[in-house]
């Protein structure tokens, strides 16, 4: 992103609306810090800038990754939709990514106000790799990592992106592994990071996680994402 001094009238409307508060005011002129831009674009089409003083450039490797893992109406070109996980994530009772016996996790690394850099998500998929879980392969994140054991590529680890999602799925038995990782990480990383686990119940309706997830020390909250069409208009 890049604001044009000469037509900037420090109107303040694109600080308001920065999502990690990249922008400040300077001399009567909005600034926008370019090491923590994300480029989300938000600024550029919710400012509503009244002199059009915002726009957008085009961006190089490794700066170019901030995008498609930012700004949520870029697609990636791995999955070739706009977002940073997966649609089946959110549609399992559709695709059935995940069987009976598996556990599907999203590990969200920042989040709009926060952010986080790309060298955080090695201190996940390190453990993860010596665990043997499956990352899911048209997941943006998974595209950058560049062994079986787990690393990122070198050259992007400095760059900040307004979040990540790190997808996997795994056996019920490695569970409380996982969880093991999840807790270790948490003593180390800088950022903020939330978890999200996918199963399915029996024909009765138990689903097994709970008990685990509490014996772990876990709370579990009410949270979730539905897909079922909400939202859309039929003509």
């Amino acid at each position: 992103m890049e604001i044009k001094i000469d037509l900037c009238t420090g109107c303040g409307q694109c600080i308001i609306v920065c999502p990690v508060q990249a922008i400040n005011l300077i001399e009567n002129k909005a600034i926008i810090d370019k090491n923590l831009c994300v480029e989300c674009a938000v600024c550029l089409r919710d400012a509503e800038c009244p002199v059009n003083a915002i726009r957008l450039t085009r961006l190089k490797w490794p700066r170019i990754i901030r995008s498609p893992l930012s700004n949520v109406i870029t697609p990636h070109k791995i999955t070739g939709i706009p977002g940073r996980g997966t649609e089946e994530m959110k549609t399992n009772d559709v695709t059935n990514r995940f069987n009976i016996d598996q556990i599907g996790v999203s590990i969200e690394l920042g989040r709009p106000g926060m952010g986080t850099h790309l060298r955080n998500i090695e201190l996940f998929t390190i453990r993860l790799a010596k665990i043997g879980v499956e990352f899911e392969e048209q997941n943006p994140v998974s595209a950058i990592i560049i062994d079986g054991e787990g690393h990122i590529k070198e050259n992007i680890k400095d760059e900040f992106v307004l979040s990540a999602f790190i997808e996997f799925k795994i056996s019920k038995e490695k569970l409380n592994q996982v969880l093991k990782i999840i807790r270790e990480v948490e003593l180390e990383i800088d950022t903020v990071f939330t978890v999200g686990l996918i199963s399915r119940v029996t024909e009765n309706n138990i689903n097994h996680l709970d008990k685990v997830l509490s014996q772990q020390g876990f709370e579990i909250r009410p949270n979730a994402k539905v897909n079922i069409g909400f939202g859309k208009i039929w003509k």
